[in-house]
């Protein structure tokens, strides 16, 4: 049973969100919480090993959270639920594209679902800083914890980094390399 429910949640998230691995956090957060497979911490760590490790992220995360969930028979199924409707989608696209890409309506569907990304991806950066930074919520207590500035400090190097376009590798190397040397330090 587990493996049909793994099958049809991911398939449910390939199929409504629009705009990659990122715009889908919210609705894989919300899905994940909602049948207790993972905790906001465990999702978080989960996102981490995603991102730094080669392949799309929508399948790397959906492959890890069906393989904590099912084994591999659970990653198998959570993998193949996450990327079977973007394949179906692609080859009907490839398919009609020629005849449709100069409609006015298809560049308007294009149009609405650019801000749509972006507003999905906004959210979710929003939802995981909160976690990443106020992890007990907001108080006064958190501006006295050195995990809120080692975890912003990394925040702002990461960044800085990737606005002078150092590869993606590197950042995540680094940033890698900084919160290990943190938690030895400080003994998160």
């Amino acid at each position: 049973m587990i493996f049909l429910e793994l099958f049809l949640t991911f398939l449910k998230i390939g199929a409504f969100t629009f705009g990659g691995g990122y715009a889908m956090l919210p609705m894989i957060r919300s899905e994940i919480a909602a049948r207790g497979w993972l905790s906001t911490d465990e999702l978080i760590d989960f996102i981490a090993v995603s991102e730094s490790t080669p392949g799309p992220f929508a399948v790397n995360i959906a492959t890890l959270i069906g393989m904590r969930t099912g084994g591999v028979p659970g990653a198998a199924c959570a993998t193949l639920g996450v990327a079977l409707p973007s394949f179906l989608i692609i080859l009907l696209v490839a398919r009609v594209y020629r005849t449709f890409r100069q409609s006015r309506l298809v560049a308007g569907v294009m149009d609405g679902l650019k801000p749509a990304v972006v507003g999905l991806i906004a959210a979710a950066l929003l939802s995981l800083g909160q976690t990443v930074f106020l992890p007990g919520g907001f108080h006064g207590e958190v501006f006295l914890s050195a995990a809120f500035y080692v975890s912003l400090f990394i925040f702002a190097g990461a960044m800085v980094l990737a606005f002078k376009k150092l590869h993606p590798i590197a950042v995540i190397a680094l940033s890698a390399a900084a919160g290990v040397a943190a938690g030895y330090i400080f003994h998160f």
